[in-house]
């Protein structure tokens, strides 16, 4: 007698509907147009690592609303100056700043990868979002600057929402307004614990752009790494949504 011929009834899992992409460091090229800003105030960009860490300490009282955007770039500004021995009185920070922030603006670019993927994406009839840490105003004149506010579905910015990443709820804004579940959605940035680690956490799929190849000792298993934009339409081919 042959044997009974046994059918599979399950659905295949639903394919990924959304895919929300940081800004800064993965399809703007952050770096260079910080150091750019770095050169105008000092002819040379060899204090970087102190600009970073400096930044570290401020950046984040911002996007916890600790201080709005305007003072963070002052009191940033003012403390650089200070660790170089340079005590500056208000007018001359704000003049400072100034100064750095045209430079900054002039050097603002897009990584060559950046508009192939964000069209191979669109190609795959995927819905797309920015969620990123930024003041709500200068990331939008940003995007529009480097031709990117039509290129998204929803624009998701920290200062508007009220959270930042890796909050949960702002991926979850985010796929809410795309109308897309979180277990079928993709994040994708340079942070690895803002963006991939985040994300996942918020239930999305989250994927580590590390340009970089740092290659983060214990990194979270399970967490995607790409090194380019142009790895991103493939790799959310071969990701799956989660059931319901």
């Amino acid at each position: 007698m042959p044997a009974a011929v046994r059918h599979d009834h399950r659905r295949p899992a639903p394919a990924v509907e959304g895919v929300c992409l940081d800004v800064d460091g993965t399809l703007v090229d952050y770096a260079s147009s910080m150091r750019a800003g770095l050169r105008a105030l000092l002819g040379t960009d060899d204090a970087w690592a102190d600009w970073c860490a400096v930044s570290e300490r401020h950046y984040p009282r911002f996007t916890s609303g600790q201080i709005d955007f305007e003072t963070m770039r002052r009191q940033r500004t003012k403390e650089f100056f200070a660790i170089r021995g340079e005590v500056l009185d208000e007018g001359e920070v704000v003049a400072r700043e100034q100064r750095r922030m045209t430079a900054v603006q002039r050097a603002w670019q897009l990584f060559d990868d950046a508009l192939p993927c964000l069209r191979s994406l669109r190609a795959r009839g995927l819905a797309l979002a920015a969620v990123t840490n930024a003041a709500g105003e200068y990331q939008r004149c940003k995007l529009r600057a480097l031709g990117l506010d039509a290129a998204f579905d929803v624009l998701v910015i920290s200062d508007e929402v009220g959270v930042a990443k890796p909050d949960p709820g702002i991926f979850h804004a985010a796929c809410t307004a795309l109308g897309v579940r979180m277990a079928r959605a993709v994040h994708v940035g340079d942070r690895l614990d803002l963006d991939a680690e985040g994300a996942r956490a918020a239930g999305l799929h989250g994927v580590w752009l590390d340009r970089t190849r740092c290659g983060i000792a214990g990194r979270s298993p399970g967490v995607p790494v790409i090194s380019q934009l142009r790895e991103l339409p493939a790799l959310v081919s071969q990701l799956h949504g989660g059931g319901g």
